[in-house]
C-alpha cells in the first residue's frame, strides 16, 4: 500500500480517535474538575484501545504479524501509548498551566504534535512488515 494512502487512513482513524479522546476528556474534566492530567491519561487509554482496533482492521489490515494481535497491542501501547502519554501529559502541563490554554484546545494541540511520530512507529514497528529469513 502506498504510504500516502496509509497516512490518509491513519489520519482518518486519528480524527475519530481525537473525537473520542476529546469527548472522554471533556466529560471527565467536568466530573473531576482540577484533575485534568488524570482525565487526560484516562482519555488517552480509551483512545489507544479505540485506535488500535481501527488501525489493526483498517490502516494496517494488510499486515498480519506472527506475534498476533496481543503482541501488536503490546507494541502499540509501548510505542504509540508512550509517545501519546508522555507527549500529551507534558504538553498539557505546558499549554494549560504555562500558556493558560483551555483544556480541550490544549489537548488538540498535544495530539497533533504527537501524530507524526506515532505514524512512523506504527508503520515501522507495531504493524511493520515481517521479514522472511533468507535461506
Amino acid at each position: 500500500m502506498k504510504i500516502l494512502v496509509r497516512w490518509g487512513k491513519f489520519n482518518a482513524v486519528g480524527a475519530l480517535g481525537m473525537a473520542v479522546q476529546l469527548g472522554v476528556l471533556s466529560v471527565l474534566n467536568r466530573v473531576s474538575a482540577g484533575h485534568y492530567l488524570r482525565a487526560t491519561a484516562a482519555a488517552l487509554e480509551v483512545t489507544l484501545l479505540h485506535n488500535f482496533v481501527w488501525h489493526l482492521h483498517y490502516t494496517w489490515r494488510d499486515r498480519r504479524n506472527r506475534s498476533g494481535v496481543l503482541g501488536q497491542c503490546v507494541r502499540f501501547h509501548l510505542a504509540n501509548g508512550a509517545v501519546s502519554m508522555m507527549g500529551n501529559l507534558a504538553l498539557m502541563r505546558i499549554l494549560v498551566e504555562g500558556a493558560r490554554m483551555p483544556v480541550v484546545p490544549a489537548n488538540c494541540a498535544a495530539v497533533l504534535c504527537c501524530s507524526l511520530l506515532n505514524f512512523a512507529l506504527g508503520d515501522q514497528w507495531v504493524f511493520g512488515e515481517t521479514r522472511k529469513a533468507q535461506a
